[in-house]
């Protein structure tokens, strides 16, 4: 059975730094992608940073435009994936959930909600002065 649970969401000051974790039960990762997706008040989930085990057996991480070079996404042996955001911004407020799935991914749909089939509950993260 997958399961998916998110930790770590607070209140961060603009600039500061927050680390999002995602535990998970059921997954393998030569068969599960996983990522991590947003949704604001008023807005469509978005996707923010997925990570998938290559042909080559090693680690592939995709972000979005918004994120890039501030956020970093890994995981653990525990199967554990972590999302690091620095410099995080007001528009970075939003609840921020985990998703994986077994689907075959083209690197497009990586960072498509509509791909997924397993979430977790989802978390608050604020950025406020």
């Amino acid at each position: 059975q997958v399961q998916l649970v998110e930790s770590g969401g607070d209140l961060v000051q603009p600039g500061g730094s927050l680390r999002l974790s995602c535990a998970t039960t059921g997954i393998t990762w030569d068969v599960f992608k996983t990522a991590w997706f947003r949704q604001a008040p008023g807005k469509k989930r978005e996707g923010v940073s997925g990570i998938l085990r290559g042909l080559d057996g090693r680690d592939r991480t995709y972000y979005a435009s918004s994120v890039r070079g501030r956020f970093t996404i890994s995981r653990d042996r525990a199967n554990t994936v972590y999302l690091q955001m620095n410099n995080v911004k007001v528009e970075d407020t939003a609840v921020y959930y985990c998703a994986t799935t077994t689907r075959s991914l083209t690197i497009a749909g990586v960072l498509e909600p509509d791909n997924y089939d397993f979430w977790g509950q989802g978390i608050q993260v604020t950025v406020s002065s």
